[in-house]
């Protein structure tokens, strides 16, 4: 794990260690699940087709939630998706070991370290940006009183790290970049799913002088309170940081009433990328300003920051792109090194992409 600074944000820290507390409790008393995973449905065999009556499925996805809500096709399924307000990767990882959770929604991290926490998942659809570089997920927050004006100067500087999320790769990959050992900085270890606001606070209270926070509406309204006080964002270097996954633990696939809902879910979730697609404007009207209460401005940009979405059918560039991020976060976090195609569910490989590619046609 990187060096943990020796003060940590007022608030934060309770709410770091209550977290760190509940996962570890978690992990303690939760039942083994690749123990009890053993038996039905082999995860070589064909996924079967028939979905039993009364089989539910439990999702943590709220854009697709409102997305197929909206267009009534949850009433065509043959089975029933229970939603979930969990999404995150410590809190879907949390959801897993409780049992709470089929099917997370994350960034590229969550699942590599899941794997690293002994919670054996498998990858079935991907979601990337066209033009990532010019659409980054994250920029990189600068505390007002930071005094930091470009990459370099983050030398010495307290960095805001969540290793088990995705800005904890994008630090790393930043600092390796620019040549900036782990020593030369103070790495401040803070999840940023305990709160939607925690790494703004940190940054906005000049607990951390940089903090990884999302590139659309949260890095606007951050400049927006605080840029009079000196706030400011920098871009990170040339690396892509915009792979969405959706990911669920073995023993879900081995449920074969589950991987029977699984498999039609795949092919629902590509179907929605491509209404958001179609319907930018009737998704920030209906889902960020109807469901979540924002002014349509900040809808709109949101909805604008993500650039057109890439659901790929063929994962060769998800498998290498995991790979990198696994041999960047083992050796700097002190985990062993894995093959990252073993993440992966090939039966579900051109699922999504179908999905997204026949709504696309209409």
């Amino acid at each position: 794990m990187p060096a943990a600074a020796g003060s940590k944000p007022w608030g934060a820290v309770a709410l770091a260690a209550f977290v760190a507390v509940t996962i570890g409790l978690l992990v303690l008393f939760a039942p083994n699940r690749q123990a009890k995973a053993a038996g039905g449905l082999a995860l070589s065999a064909a996924l079967p087709d028939s979905v039993p009556d009364g089989t539910v499925l439990t999702v943590g996805d709220p854009v697709t939630e409102w997305v197929v809500r909206h267009n009534g096709w949850d009433k065509d399924l043959k089975f029933r998706i229970k939603w979930v307000q969990i999404t995150g990767g410590p809190d879907v990882t949390e959801a897993f070991h409780a049992k709470a959770l089929d099917v997370g929604l994350g960034a590229n991290v969550p699942p590599i370290h899941a794997t690293w926490v002994g919670l054996p998942v498998k990858i079935v659809a991907t979601a990337y940006r066209h033009d990532p570089l010019d659409h980054p997920a994250f920029v990189l927050g600068i505390a007002p009183k930071a005094n930091i004006r470009t990459i370099a100067d983050l030398r010495g500087k307290r960095i805001a790290i969540s290793p088990s999320q995705v800005q904890g790769q994008i630090v790393l990959q930043t600092l390796k970049a620019a040549g900036i050992a782990k020593s030369e900085v103070t790495l401040v270890e803070l999840p940023s799913s305990i709160g939607g606001d925690v790494y703004t606070s940190a940054l906005a209270s000049n607990a951390v002088d940089m903090a990884p926070i999302g590139g659309g509406i949260v890095a606007e309204r951050y400049l927006r309170k605080y840029g009079d006080d000196g706030a400011t964002v920098l871009k990170h270097p040339g690396f892509r940081d915009d792979p969405i996954f959706a990911y669920v633990p073995v023993e879900v696939l081995q449920n074969p009433a589950k991987a029977a809902a699984l498999k039609q879910f795949t092919a629902l979730w590509g179907r929605a990328w491509a209404w958001r697609l179609a319907h930018p404007e009737e998704l920030a009207r209906g889902y960020y300003v109807g469901e979540q209460g924002l002014k349509l401005e900040d809808a709109r940009l949101i909805v604008t920051a993500a650039g057109k979405p890439d659901i790929p059918a063929d994962w060769t560039d998800a498998i290498r792109y995991q790979q990198a991020s696994i041999d960047i976060l083992a050796p700097e976090l002190g985990n062993p090194r894995f093959e990252a195609s073993t993440l992966f569910d090939p039966r579900f490989e051109a699922l999504a992409a179908g999905g997204f590619s026949l709504a696309s046609s209409k």
